[in-house]
């Protein structure tokens, strides 16, 4: 750094990034979230059904916070598949702390095996990212967003139309901005998605199925 010279920060707390790249990222989170639907079996069996808001809650929050964590910590952890199976082979024998050749045999093994199930999975998917944001655009938004509208309205509509209060009001509001903003997702992270891939194919001349090249953009 030249002497004298003040530097100057380029951290940024929000980004500027561009519609196309704004809801690829929305569309892969959006993805995340898309075992919604699973919750029907979940209130169905449930002893208390009134106390299925507080459940969902707090699964919601826990599951937040483990992608939270497992994105942050994940890159230090690779090997952690590996282990797993390395752990459940040889637990309860006397080869899981002894470095015996059985010790070796089963971890180069586990790792082995979990590298070559990543390399066939990014290998044999080009622009796999983009296709994960095209999948939340055209599925997870149709699990996770529209029906929840229409199916509250469905529910709703008749005794709440009768009575009218505010709360009823709010709630078809909400339930019509749920609606809406599915359908934006839907079309504006299918078509964000598709010119993603797009210009990956062009940036990198294309990118095939087992080629060489990097496939993660």
């Amino acid at each position: 750094m030249t002497a004298g010279v003040i530097p100057e920060s380029d951290y940024k707390l929000f980004g500027s990034p561009s519609f196309v790249e704004a809801m690829t990222a929305v569309s892969t989170i959006t993805l995340a979230y898309a075992g919604a639907p699973a919750f029907f079996n979940v209130v169905s069996e449930m002893r208390d059904p009134h106390l299925f808001t507080r459940s969902l809650t707090i699964c919601q929050v826990i599951v937040t916070a483990i992608y939270i964590v497992v994105g942050t910590v994940a890159p230090d952890h690779i090997q952690l598949p590996s282990k797993h199976i390395f752990m459940r082979i040889l637990r309860g024998s006397r080869h899981l702390t002894e470095p015996t050749p059985t010790h070796w045999i089963t971890w180069i093994g586990s790792t082995f095996s979990i590298t070559t199930i990543a390399y066939i999975v990014a290998s044999s998917i080009p622009v796999f990212s983009d296709l994960v944001s095209l999948v939340g655009a055209l599925l997870a938004t149709s699990l996770c967003f529209q029906p929840m509208g229409f199916m509250w309205l469905y529910d709703n509509w008749g005794p709440g139309k009768r009575e009218k209060s505010m709360k009823w009001y709010l709630c078809v509001a909400w339930c019509v901005f749920i609606i809406l903003t599915g359908f934006f997702l839907t079309i504006g992270g299918t078509y964000a998605s598709v010119v993603s891939i797009i210009q990956s194919y062009q940036e990198t001349g294309g990118s095939s199925a087992w080629s060489c090249a990097d496939n993660d953009n």
